[in-house]
């Protein structure tokens, strides 16, 4: 599974990624996350707002940071896709 953190890598981002890292650990998911801070690339995935959470190319949030149990249901979800 990849998982994208989209932002410009303020502390709501940064604090993203680590939940979203931790989580997907706590839950043995095999993924590879990456930090997008390019607003090019943002941009190309429709976002206007971040932070925002991608998996596997598909935008999961946007414009919010979710909280830990909201991302262990967007990750259980993408994993049973």
């Amino acid at each position: 599974m990849k998982i994208e953190i989209l932002g410009s890598g303020c502390k709501k981002c940064t604090n993203l990624a680590a939940d979203v890292e931790q989580i997907a650990n706590d839950m043995s998911v095999n993924f590879e996350l990456e930090k997008v801070t390019d607003m090019d690339a943002i941009l190309d995935y429709g976002v206007m707002s971040t932070p925002a959470i991608v998996v596997d190319g598909v935008v999961m949030t946007a414009g919010k940071v979710p909280t830990k149990h909201e991302i262990e249901q967007l990750l259980k979800q993408a994993a049973s896709c």
